[in-house]
């Protein structure tokens, strides 16, 4: 295993880790993440609803519209459930493809996955769309004439507007057929957190390479611009909704403080 303590600096995935309970984090992540828990305690919840989304979104592209390819995009550490442990409960030759801008996350990722077949892992960054569409390792697991599972999970609050995420996101839908989905989440912290929380956090993720942008829920909507959004949840109407309510079997249960730290949503490609 990678040696933990040769990260020079907090990495959004590690902590994300530690929020999840998982034990790939180093030490540095730790600290980071436990000093924005004591100003935001939520935290916690709210990567918790945000990982419950990215599985029930897989498990519903997987079961509902027969997809059995996923490259996930700003992927993370790829413990506690991740894209590809949910893709092999549902189907025995699914394909997964993970990148990561960090190439300690990516090492790590690389140690935690040896031995799982059908699945890759590369360094890049999500701004490098042609990049990593025409990468070996995702030509070589990605079927591109048939849908695909395009997921931004907690990944797109660290492109700043400077860099159009919009647009962005369109490069890749553009090159995806017909009946592909994105699934994608995003915080939206809008006036639930106190400045001090705020301070804090500006402060922790300022020492990674990416600190995080917030946007409103409107900002979140145009990423599915020209899609089809898929009904959150049984009753709901076409769109997004919080992270921890998103395919929830009982919303009003899933209506945490945690959950209410962003959006998510599911778009299919006419």
């Amino acid at each position: 295993m990678t040696n933990p303590d040769a990260a020079t600096g907090p990495t959004a995935a590690g902590m994300y880790d530690f929020y999840l309970g998982g034990t790939a984090h180093t030490p540095i992540d730790r600290a980071a993440a436990e000093a924005i828990l004591q100003v935001l305690p939520d935290i916690a919840d709210g990567a918790s609803a945000n990982r419950g989304f990215l599985q029930r979104a897989v498990r519903r592209m997987v079961t509902e519209f027969g997809i059995t390819q996923f490259l996930d995009v700003g992927s993370g550490l790829p413990t506690q459930r991740n894209t590809h442990d949910v893709v092999a409960e549902l189907v025995p030759d699914g394909r997964v493809v993970y990148v990561d801008i960090d190439p300690r996350v990516v090492a790590r990722s690389r140690e935690l996955l040896s031995g799982t077949e059908r699945v890759a892992a590369f360094e890049a960054d999500v701004r490098q769309a042609e990049a990593i569409l025409d990468h070996p390792d995702t030509r070589a697991l990605i079927d591109f004439s048939q849908p695909v599972g395009l997921m931004f999970v907690a990944l797109l609050h660290f492109v700043p507007d400077d860099d159009d995420p919009w647009g962005l996101v369109r490069r890749y839908l553009d090159a995806l057929p017909s009946g592909s989905c994105l699934a994608l989440s995003h915080i939206c912290i809008d006036d639930q957190v106190s400045d001090d929380a705020r301070e804090m956090g500006d402060k922790v993720y300022r020492n990674t390479d990416n600190p995080p942008t917030d946007r409103s829920r409107t900002e979140i909507e145009r990423f599915f611009a020209g899609l089809e959004l898929v009904p959150p949840y049984d009753g709901a109407g076409p769109g997004i909704a919080n992270i921890g309510v998103w395919g929830a079997e009982d919303p009003d249960l899933a209506d945490t403080e945690g959950s209410r730290l962003g959006y998510a949503g599911l778009g299919r490609k006419p």
